[in-house]
């Protein structure tokens, strides 16, 4: 593996979005002008469910709910092993909490292909591969209703995304004994992209009548730890597991990583609880937020894929680990 670069990927010009007017935040008028610029690009039957269905006879499936607009409606999927042992850490694992991060939604789906048997019946893992199914068609961040599920993590939110996936950990609690006992970590998987900068933001700017201000995207993986909860060990011991596959981001020249401060190599912390963020759902006590960065020329879609399944199992192998 090649040395780290020591200056972030790309600094994007500033921008302005099609929608909307400077300065006012949008309105039912220009809602309906972003929703109608989203075009289904993929589909979560053939690319999520088919997969889910394969993997039936290893391992339990569950539907945790639905999420629906107008007359679309998709299916929620979770995945555990045969086998719920009482005693046993939990460990969560979800994807797509952003539709269109790619790697996080596949990289839980070969977490379970490739190494779930291996896990069962040492650790309780429960996957979410796909949070946000109607964002995975159109690979886009937010949902039909143009809000960010991971901003949304809230008690009483009424986002479909999150409320579902909520509702399934609150399930968990209930049938398998107190919060937190149950849940060991939660890994959160996602991708930052060049998109990030030149859509995303840019739209977020527009959507809430603010001036965008540009930014620039880290070259290579990173983690994002909770600010009231920080656990540097089990970071570091996911990110020296990754970085057999693909590269850890440096810090720019403020050492800042996304506009935060590097509080170790490769991380960097945000309140999870404060923003909503789906990291802070379960309460566990080892929660990460994984970042990687598709659009770098050092890797490659399959390495991307590959660096989230090494994070799960580096971050299961931590717990167990910690457990003895």
């Amino acid at each position: 593996m090649t040395a780290p670069s020591t200056a972030p990927s790309t600094a994007f010009p500033p921008a302005s979005y099609p929608i909307g007017t400077p300065g006012q935040p949008w309105g039912p008028a220009e809602l309906a002008q972003w929703r109608a610029r989203q075009v289904r690009q993929r589909s979560y039957a053939d690319d999520v469910l088919a997969a889910v269905d394969a993997l039936r006879p290893r391992f339990d499936v569950t539907s945790y709910g639905e999420v629906a607009y107008g007359d679309e409606h998709y299916a929620l999927q979770a995945i555990r092993p045969h086998a719920w042992v009482a005693g046993l850490p939990t460990v969560l694992v979800t994807g797509g909490v952003h539709g269109y991060e790619t790697s996080g939604v596949m990289g839980a789906l070969q977490f379970v292909e490739q190494h779930g048997e291996r896990y069962a019946g040492r650790v309780n893992w429960l996957v979410a591969p796909c949070v946000s199914p109607w964002g995975w068609e159109r690979i886009q961040r937010w949902n039909h209703d143009a809000i960010d599920p991971n901003r949304s993590f809230r008690p009483g939110t009424t986002v479909q995304e999150s409320a579902a996936l909520m509702a399934l950990v609150a399930q968990v609690e209930s049938l398998h004994g107190p919060f937190a006992a149950q849940f060991a970590a939660h890994i959160d998987l996602h991708e930052t992209t060049d998109t990030d900068e030149s859509e995303y933001r840019p739209a977020v700017a527009a959507r809430d009548g603010k001036a965008f201000e540009p930014g620039t995207i880290p070259d290579g993986f990173y983690l994002v730890d909770d600010t009231e909860n920080p656990q540097p060990a089990f970071q570091q011991a996911v990110l020296q597991a990754v970085a057999r596959v693909t590269h850890i981001a440096p810090p720019d020249e403020r050492n800042e990583i996304i506009g935060s401060p590097m509080t170790e190599p490769g991380v960097i912390r945000y309140q999870l609880a404060a923003w909503g963020l789906c990291g802070s759902v379960t309460g566990a006590r080892y929660t990460t937020t994984t970042e990687v960065y598709p659009d770098s020329p050092r890797t490659t879609p399959a390495a991307c894929i590959a660096a989230q399944v090494v994070a799960v199992c580096a971050a299961l192998d931590f717990v167990l680990a910690s457990s003895h």
